[in-house]
């Protein structure tokens, strides 16, 4: 009987196998106190991470496809053999870190200087052998782009640090708690030395007390004089922008977005040349914008929008026969379901997901024409790959997790549709750095070439890599090292394996569209809270349009329920106590007083204010974190606590903390809320 075959999983595993014993034994070697010879030691830690890096290359190119038969957990077996090598490199760098000799005045010593030359050459050997390997050519598009980072690295590390000219001095731009061995812990503002600048994004330091270790490259910034002359310059330009504040305002504004752009796509290199996340993410377009400010968000949306003359409201209205807020009719006005996801890769070792979500808004191709709203998936550890939405549960669904949306958006622009982008907020386990991830986007245009609205159906849409304002990236991972099958069977398989968004787009109906018409033009959200979204339409109709002195009166507007529930709107948990509370009210109401306007707002105002408000100024809150579980389970259990009433029992309790009084917090003002 011939010997069973070895798939290339298990040979790497072998290897893996031996290359740990190896390790363990050049540790023993190292730890006696008569090792005289540390130079052959170290060239043997060296040549053992090489390995190390080898066997890293060989299984990131190895897929489920190439073994002769069957392996059950594939993706699991894959991903622990990863974090084994992972974690033997660092025990070798650990221990590389030991063994090299380096003088402070004439950095590394010159047999290092020509193992990293050794080091680059076989490097530029093994682009070159991968570069001439035609048939992996689907495949080696990310090693490639891998490389090109690990060879801006080498480029960079061919400086003072390296040739051993000199040492260069870098600046903390933060602190850093080490957390394993052989990492240094840093503090904002410290001084430090590199000493050597490696491929994984960590790079070799050294402290004015001479202690060595480990640190993230984004925590460094170059020091030179060129740095002291910048400061004098941006000095200088600060006293001539306080003549002209609104520019000083907009260089400002740019200057910040494209630092925390770089800042981003520094950080997310780094992840790429760990392994940590797969092709296609790229940092979150979406979260970045909502981070900036209101501009995206709902609370600004769904305030009115002034006329061009800013005497008038261009979209909020009263009807003169029946006394409630004009309907006005959007062109487009839908109701949507997202269903699923499937095929999603899951990022890398060393990232613990904190939420999967979908972000959505109108969008033309170039510009986001409405809020962003979010939904967070559900997550099944046997199935990685698949995102669900709407789970089954007793009691109200959270508004966070309900899958049903609204859209309303009444711009002109034949490339109208839906963005779509797949999140995933994570913190990185050795640093505790937290970030937004984009898992791949898509677009779904809602008219077709000659203008007609796209059909009402459940729509697969392709979820593309990169972002929206870039050429399209592959997010394909499953094609093989032979190219893309071309058997019809074998493209049937293919096409289950590309990742998905499945989205339901339903019609209206006619009680949802009667309130979907009194909301503004342009707006998206969870259809859980379309009830309430109209009924605050209503009452601020009649604060603005009916109670004023003139219309041209901009005075402070005493009501507490229009100056903050829009903040509240950006609160899902807020706006869940709000839901359950309204619920439990409109339950007690006759059919007739559930369609009489008049009810609908006093009751409005009275559950409100005796539910929400009390807890949006309580000190005991805890402000908003997005995916924070400490953060959420302790709101959780200070909105749904027994002792929160009634308004007056709680705002005059001995018990209770409040903050400060502010004047916002019972007043509307118009001219700062409206959208001009």
């Amino acid at each position: 009987m011939p010997p069973k075959r070895r798939g290339p999983l298990q040979t790497v595993q072998r290897e893996t196998d031996d290359i740990k014993r190896k390790v363990d034994a050049l540790v023993q070697q190292a730890a006696k106190p008569d090792a005289s010879d540390r130079t052959e030691t170290l060239e043997r830690c060296k040549e053992l991470q090489r390995a190390v890096e080898d066997i890293l290359k060989s299984l990131k190119k190895l897929s489920k496809a190439d073994e002769p038969a069957p392996v059950g957990n594939y993706d699991q077996c894959k991903r622990e053999e990863e974090k084994r090598l992972l974690t033997l490199h660092e025990r070798l760098q650990s221990l590389a870190l030991q063994l090299q000799p380096y003088d402070e005045t004439a950095g590394p010593s010159s047999s290092q200087a020509e193992q990293e030359s050794e080091e680059e050459n076989t490097d530029e050997e093994d682009e070159s052998s991968e570069n001439d390997d035609a048939e992996e050519e689907v495949q080696d598009d990310y090693e490639d782009n891998d490389d090109d980072a690990d060879s801006g690295d080498e480029d960079a590390d061919i400086g003072p640090a390296a040739t051993g000219q000199g040492s260069v001095s870098y600046i903390a731009l933060s602190a850093f708690t080490g957390e394993e061995e052989g990492d240094l812990s840093i503090q904002k503002g410290e001084v430090l030395k590199v000493v050597s600048k490696n491929k994984d994004g960590w790079w070799l330091a050294q402290n004015s007390k001479g202690q060595k270790g480990l640190v993230p490259k984004t925590f460094l910034k170059m020091s030179s004089p060129q740095d002291s002359e910048r400061e004098n310059e941006d000095e200088g330009e600060s006293e001539e922008d306080e003549e002209e504040p609104d520019m000083k305002s907009s260089k400002a504004s740019n200057w910040n977005t494209v630092r925390k752009a770089v800042t981003e796509i520094d950080a997310t290199d780094v992840l790429s040349a760990m392994g940590a996340i797969p092709p296609g993410f790229r940092p979150s377009t979406l979260s970045r914008l909502l981070e900036e400010g209101r501009s995206y968000r709902a609370s600004h949306f769904l305030q009115p929008k002034l006329s061009q003359s800013q005497l008038s409201f261009k979209d909020l209205h009263m009807d003169p026969d029946t006394g409630k807020v004009h309907r006005r009719p959007s062109r487009v006005s839908l109701t949507l379901t997202l269903w699923s996801c499937r095929m999603i890769p899951p990022p890398g070792v060393g990232l613990q997901v904190l939420s999967r979500h979908v972000r959505l808004c109108a969008f033309n191709g170039t510009q986001v024409l409405s809020n962003i709203h979010t939904v967070r998936a559900t997550y099944n550890s046997k199935s990685q790959k698949t995102w669900s939405f709407s789970p089954r549960m007793t009691g109200m669904l959270p508004c966070l997790l309900d899958g049903d949306c609204f859209l309303r958006c009444d711009s002109e622009t034949p490339d109208l549709g839906i963005l779509f982008e797949l999140g995933v907020t994570y913190i990185r386990n050795s640093t505790g750095e937290r970030g937004d991830l984009s898992c791949g986007w898509a677009f779904l245009k809602l008219f077709d070439e000659s203008g007609s609205p796209i059909a009402l159906r459940t729509q697969e849409l392709t979820i593309h890599g990169g972002t929206p304002f870039e050429k399209d990236t592959d997010m394909d991972t499953t094609s093989t090292k032979r190219g893309y099958p071309t058997g019809v069977f074998q493209q049937m398989l293919l096409s289950r394996k590309i990742p998905k968004l499945v989205v339901k787009l339903k019609s209206v109906n006619t009680r949802s569209r009667e309130l979907l018409n009194l909301l503004p033009e342009t707006i998206v959200g969870s259809l859980s809270t379309l009830q309430l979204l109209a009924t605050y339409r209503q009452i601020l109709a009649d604060a603005l349009l009916l109670d004023r002195v003139t219309m041209y009166n901009a005075d402070l507007i005493c009501s507490s329920v229009l100056a903050t529930f829009p903040e509240v709107l950006d609160q899902p948990d807020l706006m869940d106590a709000f839901r359950k509370s309204w619920t439990e009210s409109e339950s007690n109401l006759r059919r007739s007083e559930k369609r009489d306007v008049n009810v609908l707002k006093q009751m409005f105002v009275t559950v409100y204010m005796g539910s929400v408000f009390p807890l949006l100024y309580s000190a005991e809150m805890p402000a908003p974190c997005w995916a924070d579980e400490g953060v959420e389970s302790q709101r959780a259990r200070i909105i749904y606590s027994p002792s929160q009433k009634t308004s007056v029992e709680t705002l005059l309790s001995s018990q209770c903390l409040h903050q400060a009084f502010d004047i916002t917090q019972v007043t509307y003002d118009l001219i700062s809320s409206a959208q001009h």
